[in-house]
């Protein structure tokens, strides 16, 4: 193995002793100016860099940032959301040359142990929390902590500069427990998912339909909340019960939503719409579709949550929500870095989703 350059090769090479290598490498007084830039030109040549677990024991930043995803490993292969959510985090981070630290869990309890054992080796300087549970445990274990976090799509922080919470939302809105003092909770990057799901049920109403499933995600998700929250209440204003509109639970995988959509179309009243939560799902009941013999849109509107590159390659191109998913990873890491710059905790609004309607909309069949 190639040994890694030291301070001591770097002094030996320059001719000045180790303490002033640290010196003009940390940008402290006690060198000359020429003596400065002689140590950092030789630190550059011998491919030195600073060691950030030695910088993080003697109280510096590691020049890291964690972030955790508690999901099934099944569901994250198929999935582009995550993948675009990480390249708008990575590109403000690389910018400032900062580390991205990933690592995926089996589930929540796993997932705060790894928040335990970074803080414990000082891995990180901060997290970015995706996923906001009900009754999530998170917030107050990383406030606990002192590990400054962001929260991305999660509720509101008292205080802040947003719009408020969403009305329709009572049980999203104990993500963040209120044991965590107001200063040290995360930060919040907030989507709007009940105005993006009213937008979806009102596009479908305005064709014509009564009758639509959502096939919602994980159950337990702060956004799932929300957005069956939305729909009930939406549902209930146009004296819509249960029985015609109504969320399903998935797991966000393909092989749920397809079966999730052989389930609902097999009733004998079934949706004449169908609303998922993801592009992945969206493809996997349009596949079943065309299986059992029916038309879209000719008898079954299908619209996705998130837009992507195969809602519109696919044949007829689906009805989808349309957000620049890596801005909403940019705006988590740069809030992140406000808030590792002594920010304090706040809520930012991530950009309203737009739908844009494709071929796989349209009026239901005069017979439904």
């Amino acid at each position: 193995m190639v040994r890694r350059p030291t301070i001591k090769d770097i002094a030996r090479r320059s001719g000045v002793s180790e303490s002033a290598v640290s010196f003009a490498l940390n940008d402290r007084p006690g060198v000359s100016e020429d003596t400065r830039a002689r140590v950092r030109r030789i630190a550059e040549e011998l491919g030195w860099q600073p060691n950030s677990a030695a910088r993080a024991l003697s109280g510096e930043r590691s020049g890291a940032v964690g972030l955790v995803l508690a999901r099934p490993a099944h569901t994250l292969g198929v999935e582009s959301f995550f993948l675009r959510l990480v390249s708008g985090v990575q590109e403000v981070l690389s910018a400032g040359r900062i580390a991205l630290l990933f690592q995926v869990v089996e589930d929540v309890d796993a997932e705060c142990a790894v928040y335990r054992r970074w803080w414990a080796e000082r891995r990180v300087d901060g997290v970015i929390v995706v996923d906001p549970r009900i009754d999530d445990p998170r917030p107050e274990l990383l406030a606990g902590l002192g590990l400054p976090a962001v929260m991305v799509g999660g509720p509101d922080v008292p205080g802040s500069d947003s719009a408020g919470s969403d009305p329709s939302d009572p049980a999203a809105a104990r993500a963040v427990p209120p044991a965590v003092p107001s200063a040290r909770r995360p930060s919040t990057i907030r989507a709007d998912d009940a105005a993006a799901m009213i937008q979806v049920l009102e596009h479908l109403h305005g064709l014509g339909h009564r009758r639509i499933t959502h096939l919602a995600g994980l159950p337990g998700l702060a956004h799932t909340a929300r957005r069956t929250a939305s729909l009930r209440t939406w549902s209930e204003g146009r004296g819509l019960g249960p029985d015609r509109v109504r969320s399903v639970v998935t797991d966000y995988s393909d092989a749920e939503g397809a079966a999730a959509t052989r389930r609902v179309l097999a009733e004998p009243e079934p949706p004449t719409a169908l609303v998922y939560d993801n592009d992945v799902m969206a493809l996997a009941g349009l596949a079943v579709a065309a299986e059992l013999g029916i038309a879209v849109p000719g008898r079954l509107s299908i619209v996705a949550w998130d837009d992507s590159a195969l809602c519109r390659v696919t044949h007829p191109r689906l009805t989808a929500l349309v957000r620049d998913t890596a801005a909403f990873g940019r705006l988590a890491a740069e809030e992140l870095l406000a808030v590792l710059a002594g920010g304090v905790p706040r809520t930012r609004q991530s950009e309203l989703p737009r739908l844009e309607p494709r071929e796989s909309t349209a009026p239901p069949p005069a017979a439904y």
